[in-house]
């Protein structure tokens, strides 16, 4: 979908239709969202801080999200690819994979498919979305991105290999702005420039995340589509309207987030043996720390006891100003699956003492 939940705001409030539109909080701890196309040409983008978004755009109009609207606008999306496929992975609320090789349709190639899911998608919920379609999951992302808002970017096997060598580094999919800096600095400006790198060399500067950088750059991807993703973490985070620097201010935060985290696990019927604990100072300087452990979590108290220690264990609680904390747990464990040891907690007299 194109600039998604801006898109669908404008939709909905004519008055904010061809304006420059910030989806999120404005408070000086607001971040943005989603913003729409107008205010992207400021340069705005999702995850901006909302002071610098407002820096950037004079006269960006913030608006407070609706979840509620976008999910049942995505359900909508979803069940027009369902009359093609029954091979659908989603990504988001507003992005998925379709894998179109047996389709429901198989009088329609998939471009033709892409065709018509744009047009029903504008034609039932009056918003438009970009497609690619090509042969393996790597160029229809790229493609997805290539032409938008409102593009069809089609990428055969016979012309894959060029595309991929005029690609500029910066919109592979999977290569963030720190690496494409790092990749600039090296001389990688395009796939033609990555692709003179061997597999080896590649992997000895960026690690495994060579191995991939390697395979796209020659239009490898044999990744399938999958119904359903698994969950990989569960977590919850605040940005805090004023800077924290007292540790128990932190550690009741940290309780509220924990409380959170529990309650979302266990509607999910999860639990977890790994606990992340994510701080941001003031000046966006980013540290987490991680425990695993054997003993299954999911109860607030579980979680917060493990958080307590990593806050306070070295190096120990920040020195800096606190814009922001964040639990996670990952290593996820359905409770439908087969029985795991589960520790068992044991209520100990706190008069009793050992002889």
């Amino acid at each position: 979908m194109d600039a998604f939940f801006a898109s669908v705001e404008q939709r909905d409030f004519p008055e904010l239709r061809g304006r420059p539109v910030a989806v999120g909080g404005s408070s000086k701890r607001g971040v943005v969202a989603a913003a729409s196309y107008e205010a992207r040409e400021f340069g705005v983008r999702s995850a901006m801080p909302s002071v610098v978004a407002a820096r950037k755009c004079p006269g960006l109009i913030f608006v407070s999200s609706r979840f509620d609207v976008y999910r049942e606008v995505s359900r909508q999306i979803r069940e027009i690819f369902g009359r093609y496929t029954t091979l659908v992975e989603p990504l988001s609320l507003d992005e998925a994979y379709l894998d179109v090789t047996n389709s429901l349709r198989p009088e329609l190639s998939a471009t033709a498919i892409a065709r018509d899911i744009r047009r029903a998608i504008l034609e039932e919920t009056n918003l438009t979305a970009s497609a690619g379609v090509s042969f393996n999951k790597f160029l229809a992302k790229v493609g997805s991105d290539h032409d938008k808002p409102d593009g069809l970017t089609v990428i055969r096997p016979r012309d894959a290999a060029a595309f991929v060598a005029a690609l500029p580094i910066g919109k592979f999919y999977g290569i963030g702005p720190v690496t494409a800096q790092k990749m600039n600095e090296i001389g990688i400006r395009n796939g033609a420039d990555l692709r003179r790198f061997s597999e080896q060399d590649l992997v000895s500067r960026f690690g495994k995340a060579g191995r991939y950088y390697y395979r796209i750059s020659r239009c490898e991807d044999d990744r399938q589509v999958h119904i359903s993703r698994t969950r990989k973490s569960l977590g919850a985070e605040r940005t805090f309207e004023t800077n924290i620097t007292d540790v128990a201010e932190m550690k009741e935060r940290l309780n509220d987030l924990a409380e959170r985290v529990s309650s979302r696990m266990l509607n999910a019927s999860l639990l977890g043996l790994t606990v992340t604990l994510k701080i941001k100072t003031f000046d966006f300087e980013i540290t987490t720390r991680q425990t695993t452990t054997d003993v299954l979590r999911g109860q607030k108290e579980e979680i917060m006891e493990l958080v307590d220690l990593l806050l306070m264990h070295a190096p120990g609680p920040p020195t800096k100003p606190v814009r922001l904390l964040g639990i996670s747990i990952s290593n996820l464990r359905s409770l439908t699956d087969d029985p795991i040891p589960v520790q068992l907690r044991l209520e100990l007299d706190a008069e009793v003492s050992a002889e």
